[in-house]
């Protein structure tokens, strides 16, 4: 799974010693797919629905039963139903923390003007990131 990732070009660093790079933060599940059963689908379903619209309030939920029967159960013979049973999580960060502060900072501020995948979140990152690990 990818989290917010951009290009960073070497010129917002303020230093021209500097090389463009990609930021990025990453997480990797290890672990054994457990396949569910179809009739599990309903269900399944309608608890990720939930869970996702619920975050979109004060707007009014989306339910599969706004759905067309027939179209719902063609849409649903294409879904498998699996489990992830999680054995290991490794995650890892590249957010110019090699950097200063000041260069990183700099960098961060000028994200809004770079591409990639949600610069916001990247920025905030970069501005503080998270401690490295021993």
């Amino acid at each position: 799974m990818t989290g917010p990732d951009g290009y960073i070009s070497p010129d917002w660093y303020g230093d021209p010693g500097q090389v463009p790079t990609w930021n990025y933060v990453a997480v990797h599940l290890i672990g054994r797919l457990e396949s569910l059963p179809q009739d599990q689908i309903d269900a399944l379903l309608a608890a990720q629905s939930a869970a996702f619209e619920g975050r979109l309030a004060p707007k009014p939920p989306w339910t599969m039963d706004k759905m067309d029967p027939e179209i719902r159960a063609r849409l649903q013979r294409m879904i498998l139903p699996f489990r992830l049973h999680i054995d290991e999580i490794d995650s890892t960060w590249k957010l110019s923390q090699n950097k200063t502060d000041q260069m990183r900072r700099a960098a961060a501020d000028a994200l809004e003007s770079g591409f990639g995948q949600d610069l916001g979140a990247l920025a905030t990152l970069m501005q503080e990131p998270p401690p490295d690990e021993a």
